[in-house]
């Protein structure tokens, strides 16, 4: 019996790390507020606009470029669950590392971004 838990345990663990995964694309997660304008070997650029209260969805990043056409507000939650408030100028650019994140347009305008996800070069 216990050899029969251990592989059903081990099922649902795979189907539980199997879910997240696929939806972590940010491109996808955003759905309609997201547009890649730009994808080749080095770098990907997704044009992101973001009416008041829409969400991007849970989704990961490698290092990664955030330029803020037009300022405002917002609350990430990370995969933790922890949550934090940002405030951004219209021209304000911001670097991150990878990070898994669901941003919540906390404002009462639309918020547009150019999200520049930087890729291996090979080198």
């Amino acid at each position: 019996m216990k050899p029969v838990l251990a592989i059903v345990a081990a099922g649902v663990v795979a189907c539980a790390f199997a879910v997240p995964a696929a939806a972590q694309d940010l491109a996808k997660t955003a759905g309609k507020d997201a547009k890649v304008v730009l994808d080749n070997t080095r770098v990907r650029v997704i044009e992101l606009n973001m009416a008041p209260g829409d969400r991007t969805g849970m989704h990961s990043h490698g290092d990664n470029i955030v330029v803020f056409v037009s300022g405002g507000e917002a609350e990430q939650t990370m995969a933790d669950g922890t949550t934090k408030a940002m405030s951004r100028k219209p021209g304000e650019v911001v670097w991150s590392g990878p990070v898994t994140h669901d941003t919540l347009n906390k404002g009462k305008t639309p918020v547009r971004t150019l999200v520049i996800e930087l890729k291996d070069n090979g080198k």
